[in-house]
């Protein structure tokens, strides 16, 4: 045994000898038959470490087996011999890469990318290349042509290595863009030799695979440094379209990565070439598309059981999808997800946003009712507020708004001011809902008082710093007819938004036209029009043509109407490619005309042209045959013509579509009156019916004051005829919501 250590000794100390000969050698040492020794040049010219130990050390060559030697641990010798034994020799580069490393290891950046320069890797890429060619083929190693190849994948993943370290210290000094450069040299290599990317063949044993694991994820995030977008994109592309052999944790960690790259960087650029990858595939058309197919694909692997939850992946799909304007989309994706995934109570509240956003109200509404639920959360602050949101929009569920406004002041009980103002404002817009339907009007004024006290209060705890509260007081003092308060809070609303909202500007022309300040309110939407897209002009391009007609200016309002449907044609031509993107513009788009057909035909009706207002009403035809307006306007033509059969079968109609549409209610009870020996009782039941879902409707109270009249019913009448006349003197040209 003592003899074995001592051969062992002696053995380790040549190898150290011929390792730091080989450090100390540019030429490449071989051995020569069956010779131990290594026949080592002369020549000073050839010392790889000369020029960087000189200028350390402050000599040459000389002492230089001694300081090698402190400065190697034993780790490195044995895998110099290693080297030796794999290959039979250790060549510049491979010395220069393994002191490089032990420099970096050390902490000396500057001295380890000194040595790691020295390294020509252009030179030895042909021997890598075939090295990793012939490793890759393998299965005819024993045979008597086989022909070892020029470097062992030990010695390929040193050399790798070594640029990959290179790399890091160019990073570590901050010269991104040559890191970025000396990463991407690793990734050539492998990517133009194996076009799959594959090195699981190389063996698990050599630092091949790890290299080149490491490589693929630094790079893009060197380029991102360097601030070259499109470099970066390219980078995140490479590593996700080749198969590097990338465990599943780390190829969606970069899948993650470039998702939000793709989504918040801000650059666009070219949309990737995935055709080749399968015949009718999807092909991403912008940032946001190829995002979301990312995210999607992340999600995927999550319900699979491939990859651990990451809530953050779920983050920034609803950001892409709410951004991309598809919400029923996320909402397919929160419901796809597996239970146990989220807490229920989360995926309710976020179903529900969903849904809110989508325009589909009344199923959010059912979502938050679950989550609000005694068997989930029912002190739900958000839920709470969101329910209320949708619930002061519908006379029919205003009850249900007030409920939820009250339960959120009660469970926030004043911890916060901004929560507690926007409750109250909520609870006010629901209490002015809730008074439309109310049954007597002392319950329907109470409410109002009760509603303008709450939104008052939101006024006053904002300091007249929320537009939102401001906008709703303002409608609410605009219906109760106080319309110098009304315009008072509409002018603040439009400063808070610097002058900038279109319902804003509408509102305050509307208050205006109330106040018959016909002038005045026209000035403000040609302002408003100066200040607006050609696209966003519709609605105030409609207010204008009504005042202009209030002010008997008709050739001027025909003029404006033509210009709206020039637009509106215009813009359905332009934007008629993007139908799914578009969708509730579009909507609004072609509601918008066809209301327009219906003022026209008004306006031809009035001046009894019988042709022109058929014409207009055969274009909201086409539009869509079947709407309330548009069989009220025939029905109105019909009236005007003195046919009072067809137009009764025309507003009956129309009342079978929207049994509450108002103006068919009150033109019901007109015709019917037209007839001898109706019953005063159906006259009556359309009028009432009129007044519940409007209140202020003028030409409603004058109409029943003509039935009491008729009736001998003085006293009604007179108050009838002064509510109509009151209403009448602060009618808006539109209603003001």
């Amino acid at each position: 045994m003592g003899n074995g250590n001592r051969q062992g000794r002696r053995k380790k100390r040549r190898s150290l000898k011929n390792m730091m000969q080989c450090l100390c050698s540019g030429e490449q040492l071989r051995r020569e038959g069956g010779m131990d020794e290594m026949a080592v040049p002369s020549s000073s010219d050839s010392l790889a470490t000369k020029d960087y130990y000189s200028a350390t050390t402050g000599s040459g060559r000389s002492g230089q087996d001694g300081q090698l030697q402190r400065r190697l641990d034993a780790g490195n010798i044995e895998e110099a011999e290693s080297s030796l034994r794999e290959a039979g020799c250790l060549n510049y580069e491979e010395a220069r890469a393994l002191l490089g490393r032990y420099e970096y290891q050390k902490g000396n950046i500057e001295a380890a990318l000194h040595v790691f320069e020295g390294i020509n890797i252009d030179s030895v890429t042909p021997e890598i290349k075939i090295s990793l060619a012939k490793i890759k083929e393998n299965h005819r190693r024993h045979s008597k042509n086989y022909v070892p190849p020029p470097m062992s994948v030990h010695t390929v993943g040193t050399l790798f290595e070594a640029v990959f370290l290179k790399a890091q210290c160019l990073q570590a000094l901050g010269r991104f863009k040559e890191a970025a450069q000396s990463c991407k040299v690793i990734l050539d290599i492998v990517d133009s030799l194996l076009p799959e990317g594959s090195c699981k063949n190389f063996g698990a044993e050599c630092k091949l695979q790890d290299t080149v694991t490491k490589a693929v994820e630094l790079l893009p995030e060197l380029w991102k440094l360097a601030d070259c977008p499109h470099e970066v994109i390219m980078a995140y592309r490479q590593a996700l379209l080749r198969r590097w052999n990338l465990s599943s944790e780390t190829i969606a960690k970069i899948q993650k990565e470039f998702a939000a790259f793709l989504l918040y960087s801000g650059a666009e650029v070219i949309p990737p070439d995935l055709r080749s990858q399968k015949e009718n595939s999807f092909v991403p058309r912008n940032n946001i598309e190829e995002a979301i197919l990312i995210l999607i694909i992340l999600l995927r692997k999550v319900s699979l059981n491939e990859i651990e939850w990451d809530p953050s992946i779920l983050d920034h799909l609803s950001f892409a999808l709410s951004v991309s304007g598809d919400l029923t989309a996320l909402a397919n994706q929160w419901e796809e997800l597996l239970p146990g995934t989220i807490n229920r109570g989360e995926r309710y509240y976020a179903l529900a946003l969903c849904y809110y956003g989508a325009g589909q109200d009344l199923v959010a509404l059912n979502l938050l009712k679950k989550l609000l639920s005694s068997n989930e959360d029912p002190k739900h602050v958000p839920a709470l507020l969101m329910a209320s949101n949708i619930c002061c929009k519908n006379p029919n569920l205003a009850e249900d708004g007030v409920n939820y406004a009250r339960r959120m002041l009660e469970n926030l009980n004043g911890r916060c001011d901004q929560l507690e103002s926007r409750a109250n404002c909520l609870l006010g817009i629901s209490l002015s809902a809730h008074s439309k339907i109310a049954v007597s009007d002392s319950e329907r004024i109470r409410r109002q008082s009760k509603a303008l006290q709450f939104l008052e209060t939101a006024r006053r705890m904002t300091r007249m710093r929320d537009p939102f509260i401001l906008y709703y007081l303002s409608l609410e003092y605009a219906d109760q007819r106080e319309l110098d308060s009304a315009l008072h809070y509409a002018e603040c609303f439009l400063e808070l938004e610097a002058r900038a909202s279109i319902k804003g500007w509408l509102l305050l022309a509307r208050i205006l036209s109330a106040q018959k300040r016909f002038l005045d309110a026209e000035s403000v939407v040609n302002a408003a029009l100066d200040q607006t897209a050609k696209w966003d002009q519709g609605e105030l391009l409609r207010t204008k043509a009504k005042l202009q007609i209030a002010q008997g200016q008709l050739r001027s309002a025909f003029e404006t109407y033509v210009q709206l449907l020039s637009i509106l044609h215009i813009q359905r031509k332009t934007f008629g490619q993007w139908k799914k993107l578009c969708k509730d513009s579009r909507d609004h788009a072609w509601n918008l005309e066809l209301e327009l057909w219906h003022d026209l035909a008004y306006v031809y009706i009035s001046l009894s042209c019988w042709h022109d207002a058929e014409m207009c009403l055969s274009r909201s035809k086409a539009i869509k045959p079947y709407t309330a307006s548009r069989l009220h306007a025939l029905g109105t033509m019909h009236e005007a013509k003195g046919l009072y059969k067809e137009a009764l079968k025309a507003f009956r109609d129309a009342l079978d579509i929207d049994p509450g549409h108002v103006p068919s209610l009150i033109s019901s009870a007109v015709v019917l009156r037209q007839f001898n020996g109706q019953s005063n009782a159906a006259i009556r039941s359309f009028l009432m019916d009129a007044l519940r879902h409007d209140r202020m409707n003028a030409s409603a109270w004058y109409n029943l004051g003509i039935l009491h009249k008729a009736e001998n019913k003085i006293s009604e009448a007179a108050e009838c005829f002064e509510a109509a006349n009151s209403l009448e003197e602060s009618a808006p040209v539109e209603p003001f919501r």
